[in-house]
């Protein structure tokens, strides 16, 4: 057999499903952003931050990471907003092939265990004990984590921190051991399956929710009216957003403005720059303020607003 006979080595592809889920606020959406390797999903220190399953994507070698961030399950406000918020959620676990099912590390609340109970058995789940860099006694760990494994079958316990580099790689190669061995959906270079134009609404929204703390209800919300891009005079790229602020009462749309105008001018800016990166484009936000009252309690209107 001369060399050019010699058949070639490929190497074998591996592509899943990863689903990231948990109640809202345990860092599902920093963890996102850790795995991937760039910020694709918002956080905040506001609860129910994330309204949409959003998929990040990590390719390391032969293997396509496909991470699905959820928002949080959702025990308070039964309104129509919510109902939408849940029923993404269990539609993301149920037809993956791993769950990594976060909690804080030493902590096990009501909320946590409706979310538990949604897992289905026969997908495998990683228990994900994140912030462990809050936990001042790690002895105390031990007996939490036996307690943990008698609620569900959890194939691995990852105590760790979103933060922490090292974790993340620790993570990844667990995960790996999870995917099937099939060609990858996505391309090399591909960070997300969510377009520009919802990645837009999402900085915006984590802007107001930044500036406006708690006291803006968390039923507030980004509409893109208008995004278009035109070849620049001195960039490649030009991006123009116009985009509405909804929220339900005139005291709320006087806080998102500011005195004269300048905190909405300052969602505008941090957006803008944070946009101009995310996008590599000269970028142009013109930002209103609108009251819809009541719109989280409207079936039509939440889905006219984009939720599922």
């Amino acid at each position: 057999m001369t060399e050019s006979d010699t058949p070639e080595t490929t190497a074998i592809q591996r592509c899943g499903l990863v689903a990231i889920v948990g109640k809202p606020n345990v860092g599902k959406s920093t963890l996102l952003n850790a795995l991937v390797g760039q910020k694709i999903s918002i956080t905040s220190r506001k609860a129910q931050t994330t309204r949409h399953r959003i998929t990040g994507i990590r390719t390391e070698g032969e293997t396509q990471f496909i991470f699905v961030d959820t928002p949080g399950f959702q025990t308070d406000h039964a309104n129509a907003l919510n109902r939408s918020l849940n029923k993404t959620v269990m539609g993301a676990v149920s037809d993956v092939d791993l769950v990594l099912f976060v909690v804080n590390a030493g902590s096990f609340a009501q909320a946590d265990a409706k979310v538990l109970a949604l897992l289905n058995s026969n997908i495998p789940s990683l228990l994900i004990a994140n912030k462990l860099d809050k936990v001042h006694r790690r002895e105390e760990l031990a007996p939490w984590l036996r307690d943990m494994q008698a609620r569900h079958p959890f194939a691995q316990f990852m105590p760790m921190s979103a933060k922490n580099p090292k974790d993340i790689e620790r993570l990844l190669v667990q995960c790996k051991a999870y995917l099937p061995e099939q060609a990858w959906w996505y391309s090399e270079d591909e960070l997300t399956d969510r377009s520009e134009k919802f990645l837009a609404s999402e900085i915006i929204r984590e802007k107001l929710f930044r500036f406006t703390g708690d006291e803006l209800p968390y039923t507030s919300t980004v509409i893109i009216d208008r995004f278009t891009e035109e070849p620049g005079k001195t960039v490649s790229r030009m991006v123009r957003i116009a985009a509405t602020i909804v929220v339900e009462r005139d005291g709320h749309k006087a806080m998102v403005i500011g005195e004269g105008g300048e905190r909405l001018k300052q969602i505008g800016t941090l957006a803008r720059q944070e946009l101009e990166k995310l996008m590599d484009a000269k970028v142009f936000i013109e930002l209103w303020v609108k009251v819809r009252s009541g719109w989280a309690d409207d079936e039509a209107r939440v889905r006219s607003f984009g939720y599922e």
